[in-house]
């Protein structure tokens, strides 16, 4: 018969042979299974994903090309590490051996769970929270937010991974908790300031290339980080804020305002005729409706002063830019110069006049 001859009989010796508790028989289980879990794999891919894809590429929304491209590189891994993990199965192995690949599948799993977390979280953030307006500025602060994110996931998987693996972390967390409380007391400040860090990232007051006054101090912002936040002033150096102070402050943002409200003074002697007087309003009008990029306002003779008869003139200036403010402010003041010369009116200063009578 067939299974008596002298081949069969060496194969079956061979199959049947012991190593590391488990034949080659074993082995070779093991080996089909792993291998056949690949090939039912790569087909899944080729034939069923092609055809997703296909059809992802064909609609106009951004989230199925995502979740495809997302799937293909950080949970399709997980199957190949799951078919690995349960081809052992077929083998007897020691303790030590079955723990670590355990360990193994369950450390690769979870760096393969975290990035495809993490980039669900950055595809929604820079998909429609940057969907209308996407700067550099946002995008750093998108970095920021990711790397927190991806620490806290970090923390819940650790302690997953720990718990499967069969050692008791109820202690450890009860230890973390109380540790968790004596880190956050020392370290107040610094979480006071990551929290106005969200503040500021969500609600916005600011961003980078803005020009803003805080209290007194005033400058351009520079980088907002996840502690602290850099300003640089308009005399170059270089301002430091805590966030958790910015957040508490009144800040003052210049990069909203579309025109600037300008007002001043002037004051004309008490020697200037009331024909001259009457004429100044209009001739200041007409000053500033000349001048490119402003828009009068009004101006008014409003008040008899210790020594002048005194104007207020409100106009504005088209545009946020301080400099084109000052260069239109300083064209006026030759204009009303030139004007006021060419008219004899005389602008007044602090003066004294004694009159004795006899």
């Amino acid at each position: 018969m067939l299974y008596d001859t002298i081949p069969f009989r060496m194969t079956q010796a061979i199959l049947q042979k012991i190593f590391l508790n488990n034949s080659i028989l074993d082995y070779l289980i093991a080996l089909s299974y792993f291998f056949g879990s690949i090939i039912i794999l790569h087909i899944i891919r080729a034939l069923v994903l092609k055809k997703v894809k296909i059809a992802a590429l064909k609609t106009k929304t951004l989230i199925d090309d995502f979740l495809f491209i997302a799937f293909s590189k950080k949970i399709l891994p997980i199957f190949y590490l799951g078919t690995l993990y349960y081809s052992s199965h077929a083998l007897k192995l020691s303790d030590q051996i079955s723990q670590g690949i355990k360990a193994t599948s369950l450390v690769f799993g979870s760096i393969f769970f975290v990035g495809f977390i993490t980039s669900i979280i950055r595809f929604g953030l820079e998909t429609y929270w940057l969907k209308k307006e996407a700067d550099l500025a946002k995008k750093k602060a998108i970095n920021g937010i990711i790397k927190i994110t991806a620490t806290l996931v970090w923390c819940f998987s650790i302690i997953a991974i720990l718990d499967n693996l069969g050692i008791k972390i109820s202690s450890l967390v009860a230890g973390l908790g109380i540790g968790g409380i004596a880190i956050a007391l020392a370290a107040q400040a610094v979480l006071g300031d990551v929290f106005s860090y969200f503040t500021i990232f969500f609600d916005r007051p600011f961003e980078i290339g803005d020009f803003i006054i805080v209290g007194d101090l005033m400058g351009v912002v520079e980088h907002i980080g996840i502690k602290t936040t850099r300003i640089t002033s308009l005399s170059g150096e270089q301002l430091v804020f805590s966030n958790t102070d910015l957040t508490s402050s009144r800040i003052r943002n210049y990069k909203k305002m579309q025109k600037r409200r300008v007002l001043f003074k002037l004051g004309v002697t008490y020697q200037t005729t009331s024909e001259q007087l009457k004429e100044i309003p209009e001739l200041l009008k007409n000053i500033i409706i000349g001048i490119k990029n402003t828009q009068f306002d009004r101006a008014h003779f409003s008040a008899y002063g210790d020594f002048c008869l005194s104007f207020e003139i409100v106009y504005y200036v088209l545009g946020s830019d301080y400099n084109k403010y000052m260069d239109i402010q300083q064209e006026i003041n030759f204009k009303i110069k030139e004007e006021f010369e060419s008219r004899n009116i005389e602008f007044a200063y602090p003066t004294q006049t004694i009159f004795v009578a006899k």
